[in-house]
C-alpha cells in the first residue's frame, strides 16, 4: 500500500459530505467513474445516522458454511496474517471483507468481539457481503454495511488475506481509498482527494438551484427547463 501523501485531515474533510455527493463530485472531476467503482447492490447499514467514514481498504475472504480442510494451525496462521494485515499500514482503515459461500452470511465472523478487536486496531469500519450479529453488543463507533444479520458464527474464518475482493458489486484491492455510508461505498482516486471538497460544494450549489425551483410556489415544467437550461450553460 502506497503512501498516498494525503493527510488525516484531507481525508476527513470528504466525511462532510454523504456517499451520493462524493459520487457525484467524482463524476464532475473523472466522469469515467460515473457507473463504476460503487456498490450497486443492496446493504445493511449498521449505523444509518452516523456520519460518512473513509479510510484505506484492507481486503480479505471468508467462509463459514463449513468446517473447512485446514488444520487448527492453519487456521491460526491465517488468522494471525489477518489480523497483521489489519493493523499495518496507513491510516485510517476500513476492513472490506468478501464471503465466497454458494450462501453468504451462514456464519458471522463479526459481532462482539470483532468488532472490539477492529477497532482496538484502529479500523473505522466494515464492509462485508456476509453477516454480523451481536447487534446489542457492537463496538460503539464501528461502523458496517453488511448482508445480513446472524444468530450463528457457524465455521466463519478468514481464508485469503490481501487479495482482489468483489462486495457488493464493487471490485476492492488492498489499500484502496474507500468512502462509505448508509447509501453504499464508492472507491475514490487519492489524486481527486483534494479537489473533491470544492467540486461536491458545486454539485450541490448546482441542485439548490434546481430545487429552488421545485419546492418554490407555482413551479411549472418551463421554469425547470429554463432553470436546467442555464445550468447546462455555465457547466
Amino acid at each position: 500500500m502506497a503512501d498516498t501523501g494525503l493527510t488525516l485531515s484531507e481525508l476527513d474533510a470528504l466525511c462532510a459530505f454523504d456517499t451520493p455527493t462524493i459520487c457525484n463530485a467524482l463524476e464532475r472531476l473523472a466522469p469515467q467513474t460515473q457507473a463504476r467503482g460503487y456498490t450497486t447492490q443492496p446493504i445493511v447499514c449498521g449505523f444509518p445516522q452516523m456520519r460518512p467514514v473513509i479510510g484505506y481498504a484492507r481486503t480479505a475472504t471468508l467462509r463459514s458454511a463449513q468446517r473447512g480442510s485446514l488444520s487448527d494451525a492453519d487456521n491460526r496462521a491465517l488468522r494471525d496474517d489477518y489480523y497483521r494485515s489489519v493493523g499495518t499500514g496507513p491510516r485510517p482503515a476500513l476492513v472490506v471483507i468478501q464471503d465466497l459461500d454458494e450462501n453468504p452470511g451462514t456464519g458471522a465472523f463479526w459481532g462482539e468481539v470483532q468488532s472490539a478487536i477492529h477497532v482496538g486496531l484502529a479500523v473505522r469500519g466494515l464492509i462485508t457481503n456476509g453477516s454480523v450479529r451481536d447487534l446489542d453488543q457492537w463496538a460503539p463507533g464501528f461502523q458496517f454495511l453488511a448482508g445480513r444479520i446472524s444468530a450463528s458464527h457457524a465455521y466463519a474464518r478468514p481464508v485469503g488475506v490481501g487479495g482482489d475482493v468483489d462486495v457488493f458489486g464493487m471490485r476492492v484491492r488492498q489499500g484502496d481509498l474507500i468512502h462509505a455510508d448508509r447509501h453504499g461505498a464508492v472507491i475514490v482516486p487519492p489524486a481527486l482527494v483534494r479537489a473533491l471538497p470544492d467540486a461536491a460544494r458545486e454539485v450541490a450549489a448546482r441542485e439548490a438551484r434546481i430545487l429552488a425551483v421545485a419546492r418554490g410556489p407555482g413551479c411549472t415544467a418551463e421554469k425547470l427547463i429554463d432553470v436546467f437550461a442555464h445550468l447546462d450553460a455555465i457547466h
